[in-house]
């Protein structure tokens, strides 16, 4: 079986509060993790809530990477979306953890357009 992309879905806890609630901060470790990772950046962009909360999207060629925070838990819920072998979704969402200071991750990692190359191979040449 063979997949079309890896989507890492992290929820990261114990984060600094004045960090999550920084816009330009979070969109710069988003912006930089993705960047480390090897993807090649196409869109961004950040919302800062009131009275605190950070949301925010990295548009990747190879997918995107999101992020939500909520300063008064030291809590961000993280999205890191890759298509193809090139990129390594979990270099990404480790350098993100790192940033925001976690004391602790926890990540499940889904296949994401999950087919048998033969069985599309056989219905495209149906068509």
């Amino acid at each position: 079986m063979n997949t079309l992309g890896r989507h890492i879905l992290a929820e990261i806890y114990g984060c600094n509060a004045e960090m999550l609630d920084n816009k330009d901060f979070i969109e710069k470790i988003m912006v930089d993790s993705a960047l480390k990772s090897g993807a090649e950046v196409r869109e961004v962009a950040f919302h800062k809530f009131s009275p605190q909360g950070v949301s925010g999207v990295v548009v990747i060629s190879e997918s995107h990477l999101t992020i939500h925070t909520w300063p008064e838990l030291g809590y961000a819920a993280v999205d890191v979306f890759t298509c193809g072998d090139r990129i390594n979704p979990w270099d990404a969402c480790n350098y993100i953890t790192e940033w925001l200071e976690a004391k602790n991750m926890t990540a499940t990692e889904v296949k994401r357009g999950l087919f048998d190359q033969s069985v599309c191979v056989k219905k495209a040449s149906i068509i």
